[in-house]
């Protein structure tokens, strides 16, 4: 994908988004009526839904179902919002589910008791190589552990899932390393590290900037979209490690023009509206060094232990990912920005497992607004000051993290020696895009 955003130049990169979380909102009051308008008595059968709009259906039936309501994902086979409820004694709570279109599933284990596990897990087990989301499919915590964890350090996690009782966690072996993806939609540069450029937004104060990898700005301040070349942007907020992976680094020309645009090869996917993941989603992800990917979200809110420290709020996906693809972006068939790159294990020959920084949250940090409000140069800032992502709630203060990731270079060894090996890699990628998106399936 094409990310570079030169003055006087068209731009073919950034995913940026949005836009409306599908074609229509659900709305709990209406939800008692079949897309058909069918009688409430036939409104129990589960809604064929979009993944945004089942995205934003959980949403709301968390808050109606309180404490029963213990998580959800997306059944991409049956386009059906499935929600686990713990029930009990009280059944209207599976009733208010089903009435509002969703397949409701009655588990054991409650969202209090798992976020006790992972607070558990946190305590006691925070180990560089290791990795914790609760997964709605299962209903446990899913505990993931790179091939570095081994002696002492295993035991110590084994011993801890154990002591979460049974049936709350699972333990799953990674044959690769728990890394960020520093080395090399587009490749940028700064010193001899390379990542990929996520999304354009607008800066909180109307001028163009990007999202990228927070881990990133370990590489430099300066950031050029081309190897060796002159400087066309600079970080200005960094978070990394601590609550996310996330930069934003503002164009030094205020007449930089930065579309929401992804560009897969021979046409770009036009980004709408940034959108919180939801497990069972698929997505695809766009890098320098791998071109496009595509794959499913596996769990939300992870928490991964890297070696240069410990990151929360991350997406887990099963999409590959290799170095030089930090920061790259993560989006959907429909145009909705998902997510920023942040690191894994594996590569796209083996397999392995990814985390991605959530654009909403990122958004919120940095002040930040993306596609149809932020996606103009700093001559149209219309709807520069509004919140993309006040849905998430996240108003910490990015700013504050500034060089969080000093350790991160660690990782940027030979970076140099592969620049450039990806800037071409997304033009194949995309030759067989279908008609609706310009998207298909890579695996």
């Amino acid at each position: 994908m094409s990310h570079k955003r030169m003055p006087k130049r068209k731009a073919a990169i950034a995913v940026g988004g949005a836009a409306a979380l599908g074609a229509a909102a659900i709305l709990l009051p209406n939800a008692n009526a079949s897309q058909d308008g069918a009688s409430d008595g036939a409104a129990a059968a589960p809604r064929t839904l979009k993944a945004g709009d089942a995205s934003d259906l959980a949403s709301q039936l968390a808050g109606l179902l309180g404490d029963a309501f213990a998580g959800s994902y997306y059944d991409g086979e049956n386009k059906q919002l499935v929600v686990n409820v713990v029930a009990g004694d009280d059944n209207t709570v599976v009733v208010q589910a089903k009435k509002a279109g969703a397949a409701v599933r009655e588990v054991d284990n409650s969202m209090t008791e798992l976020e006790a596990g992972a607070r558990t897990l946190k305590a006691e087990a925070t180990i560089p190589g290791t990795s914790w989301a609760v997964d709605p499919r299962t209903n446990k915590i899913l505990v993931t552990a790179d091939r570095t964890v081994t002696g002492e350090k295993w035991d110590r996690l084994e011993s801890t899932v154990e002591s979460l009782g049974s049936g709350m966690a699972t333990i799953k072996k990674s044959a690769g390393t728990f890394k960020t993806f520093v080395s090399g939609g587009d490749a940028i540069f700064s010193g001899g590290a390379r990542c990929s450029l996520g999304f354009n937004v607008t800066a909180g104060d109307g001028t163009p900037a990007f999202l990228t990898a927070g881990h990133c700005a370990a590489g430099g301040d300066q950031w050029s979209d081309a190897q060796g070349g002159a400087p066309i942007a600079t970080v200005d907020q960094a978070v990394f490690p601590g609550e996310g992976d996330f930069a934003l680094v503002k164009y030094d020309d205020p007449a930089t023009q930065a579309p929401s645009d992804v560009d897969v090869g021979d046409q770009s996917v036009p980004i709408s509206q940034a959108a919180e993941a939801t497990v069972g989603q698929e997505v695809f992800r766009m890098g320098s060094t791998t071109g496009l990917a595509d794959g499913q979200v596996l769990g939300l809110n992870a928490t991964v232990n890297y070696p240069e420290g410990t990151v929360t709020g991350l997406i887990q996906t099963d999409v590959c990912a290799e170095p030089g693809d930090s920061g790259g972006s993560m989006f959907t068939r429909d145009g909705l920005a998902i997510g920023l790159t942040s690191g894994g294990s594996g590569d796209c020959t083996s397999g392995g497992e990814t985390f991605f920084q959530p654009v909403t949250t990122a958004l919120a940090a940095v002040g930040a607004t993306l596609g149809a409000d932020g996606g103009a140069g700093a001559g149209d800032q219309a709807g520069g000051e509004q919140d993309a992502g006040g849905e998430q709630g996240a108003g910490q203060d990015a700013g504050g993290e500034q060089g969080a990731g000093q350790d991160a270079g660690g990782e940027q060894a030979g970076a140099g020696e592969e620049a450039g090996a990806g800037d071409g890699a997304g033009q194949d990628a995309g030759q067989d895009a279908g008609q609706e998106s310009g998207l298909t399936d890579t695996h």
